[in-house]
């Protein structure tokens, strides 16, 4: 199993319920294709670089996660379906990323 990084970015005008809801899709999604949640940041509103469906702000959610197989196919893409999901990144975790060279 390899880790990932899946960011999402969802409707900014969803309430607090339906921020909910989508989080409970989302985590069931993940348990259901055999992944593995190690960590979530709920990021909240935030400014995006351009408009998106003419809003300028988005939701955030970034979650990472262990997963074999591969994820753009199995999570992402019934994620994608969803209304209220506006963008979907899946970034496969490498550890050379994070050294520093002296």
């Amino acid at each position: 199993m390899n880790q990932y990084d899946l960011n999402l970015i969802l409707n900014p005008n969803l309430s607090a319920e339906q921020v909910q809801i989508e989080k409970d899709y989302i985590e069931n999604t993940l348990r259901g294709n055999g992944a593995e949640i190690t960590n979530l940041d709920d990021l909240g509103n935030r400014r995006l670089a351009y408009a998106v469906n003419k809003d300028r702000e988005g939701y955030y959610l970034m979650y990472t996660i262990r997963a074999g197989g591969n994820p753009e196919q199995t999570i992402a893409a019934p994620l994608r379906l969803r209304d209220n999901v506006r963008r979907i990144l899946v970034v496969k975790d490498r550890p050379e990323w994070k050294t520093r060279k002296a």
